[in-house]
Order: C-alpha cells, then structure tokens, then sequence
C-alpha cells in the first residue's frame, strides 16, 4: 500500500509539473458533507490502537452544502490531512469543522488534531515538495493537497494551535453557484 500510494504521489506531480503547475479535473455537483463523512469512515481504519476519535461538526444540520469540484481529489485532500492528524496524534479527537462564508461564497473545512504540532522550522515550506518531519512520509501529500485545493480556485494552509496542542489544517473551496 505504501508503495502504490507513493508511486501515486509521484504520478501526480509529474501531472502537475507536466501541465504548468496545475492538476486536469474532474469537476461534478455533490455535498461535500457525504465526502467528509466518507473520509472519516475509510480513514478510522488506519487508527490502530491509538486512542483516536473524531469528531465533525457540519456547516449546515438542515441542508447540504453543494460544491462543484472533482469528487475525487477533495477526498485525496481531505484524505491525507486526516491521515497526517492521525499519524501525528497518539490520542485524543480529530476534529473536522465545515464553515459557509456567504459574502465569499465559499466553504472552509478544518482539519484539527491534539497531536505533536507543526516543527516550527517546516512551517515555511510546509506545502512544498519534499518537506516532512515524519520518517515515513514522502514530504509530497501537502504539495499535491495544495496544488489539487488551488486548482479549484482555493487555498490550503496550516498552523499550530493556540493551546499548543497539535495543529489545524483547512482549505476553502469555492461554493456552487
């Protein structure tokens, strides 16, 4: 798994460097709140026996929030940044937050874990290639979430939490009109 995955990180930065700088998509209507929910259930696999919990709180109880984006590659996005938030946390709730902006008419979706933070001296170079503070990690899933997030019209970004516990990714997406 490891193996594929990482032939799969290196395919799409070669898609991405080929096609400057950007990633072709796939681009289709759906409630980004049934992708998150999925993410969650395919990743709570990959726990172990961590003691790990998530937890997700929707922008909208009473109505599905649409996008128009490549269903496949938000999960790769959302997918990676729960995996990183697992691998970095021993234990504790993995929260995910979906906010709506009307006046930007765009959503937020955060990422945010009780794990070990962000090193300080990657923080500048988080979402380029190569960069990892992990052993196992290529250094190339935060580059291709970045590139996949921009690509559609987005941004990706990540800090340290404020109770200096762990750390907070998010990404905005455009909302279909």
């Amino acid at each position: 798994k490891r193996l594929e995955k990482l032939t799969n990180n290196l395919l799409d930065v070669t898609r991405i460097e080929n096609s400057n700088n950007s990633l072709e998509l796939n681009k289709e209507q759906f409630a980004i709140d049934s992708v998150i929910r999925d993410c969650m259930i395919d990743i709570s696999q990959h726990i172990g026996k961590k003691n790990i919990r998530f937890s997700y709180v929707p922008a909208d109880d009473n109505q599905q929030v649409i996008i128009k984006a490549d269903k496949t590659r938000i999960a790769q996005v959302l997918m990676n940044l729960l995996e990183n938030s697992i691998n970095y946390s021993q234990e504790g709730i993995i929260s995910v937050t979906s906010t709506v902006d009307p006046d930007a008419n765009s959503i937020t979706v955060s990422v945010k874990d009780t794990g070990s933070g962000i090193n300080p001296d990657i923080i500048p170079r988080l979402f380029s290639k190569f960069v990892t503070a992990s052993e196992k990690g290529t250094g190339l899933g935060l580059y291709i979430s970045k590139k996949i997030i921009e690509a559609h019209g987005g941004k990706i970004w990540a800090e340290n939490n404020k109770d200096g516990q762990g750390a907070t990714f998010a990404f905005t997406l455009p909302l279909s009109s």
